[in-house]
């Protein structure tokens, strides 16, 4: 072999949801908004398509980071912005989790986690989630190099509360806890108003999912400006011009519409609240979820044989072949006709099977 083929960095990838491609399909697989952006996003995104794509975009993103400080009532030196809240994440690991202690996440939880400290050589630890699939907060007081969990959970859609939060942060004041709330506009309490009063907190939120955006590719970070500075430091040091124009532009569109935002979350809570007790009525089981996922399982059911059903006729949904959350599929809520689709579809299986 090759010297440099020897060299090679090799590490488990993470793996994303399925992206097919058929007319007839419902895709209910990696927890995209149903609805449409803003009205202001396909304005911004026209005025921005022709003649500023020659330009190279602003690379302290002003605009969209002064957008969005007003609107989180915030200070702009309290915002980064990247592209996706992955790519804030990543430059989260790079830059803060330095130590030789491991960082703490829990066992079941987002899969880029292990993927990033794998990459960057950070050491880690799992907490394990209890039997209702919880976060234990005692679990995170042992001596760590950082923390990091998502809230509401992925793929769980259980929310730790404010209060829990809270005591994390008070039991490690000596580390960075970060708090990913890609799902927090679903109902979930945001982890913001604790920045008045724990300077080693960091909030990442996305424009992926309560924002119709996931093409665009924007997320954000939210802290103490001597946290974002840092950050800033790492992204100069990797690359300038991380977003683009368009993704500029509309981000800076979508942030302004709050009662947009407010009107396409409340009707996604709706349907979710529907769902949870057609699925109920149908013998699932689920945590309670305050994201636009649930996370079912059925005593009767294979999940991996009903996600395999339901891909034969063009629903999509996503299947974990993981320790402890084989027997579950989390579900995208979608529209209330896609929703009505898949339970026309459960309500035959499990008839099917129970003769």
């Amino acid at each position: 072999m090759k010297r440099y083929m020897q060299n090679i960095h090799r590490v488990v990838s993470y793996v994303p949801g399925d992206q097919p491609n058929f007319p007839d399909m419902v895709k209910l697989n990696t927890n995209e908004n149903p609805y449409s952006p803003a009205p202001g996003v396909q304005e911004a995104l026209r005025q921005s398509e022709v003649e500023q794509i020659r330009l190279y975009p602003d690379p302290t993103a002003h605009e969209l980071n002064a957008a969005i400080a007003k609107a989180y009532h915030v200070d702009e030196s309290q915002v980064f912005t990247g592209v996706g809240s992955d790519d804030v994440l990543a430059m989260i690991f790079q830059t803060f989790f330095r130590a030789d202690l491991p960082i703490l996440f829990p066992d079941i939880t987002y899969a880029f986690y292990p993927v990033w400290c794998d990459l960057f050589r950070i050491p880690y630890a799992v907490q394990p989630l209890n039997d209702q699939l919880e976060i234990v907060p005692e679990d995170y007081t042992r001596e760590n190099g950082g923390i990091i969990f998502p809230n509401p959970n992925a793929p769980t859609g259980a929310e730790l509360p404010q209060s829990a939060i809270a005591y994390i942060l008070e039991q490690n004041p000596e580390s960075l806890v970060v708090v990913d709330e890609a799902y927090v506009d679903f109902g979930a309490q945001s982890a913001l108003p604790l920045l008045e009063r724990y300077e080693n907190l960091l909030v990442v939120q996305t424009f992926s999912k309560s924002r119709s955006l996931a093409g665009e590719r924007i997320g954000f970070a939210i802290g103490a400006p001597e946290l974002i500075r840092a950050l800033h430091d790492v992204k100069f040091s990797f690359n300038s011009y991380t977003m683009n124009c368009s993704a500029l532009a509309a981000g800076t569109a979508s942030v302004r519409d709050w009662a947009y935002l407010e009107k396409t979350t409340e009707k996604i809570i709706t349907t979710r609240e529907r769902c949870k007790q057609v699925f109920s009525k149908l013998g699932f089981r689920f945590p309670d979820s305050k994201s636009n996922f649930l996370f079912v399982t059925h005593p009767e059911v294979d999940a991996h044989a009903l996600f395999e059903a339901l891909r034969e006729v063009h629903i999509f949904v996503r299947w974990f072949n993981a320790p402890r959350v084989r027997d579950y599929l989390r579900i995208t809520i979608g529209t209330d006709a896609q929703m009505d689709q898949l339970f026309d579809f459960l309500r035959d299986y499990l008839g099917k099977k129970r003769g």
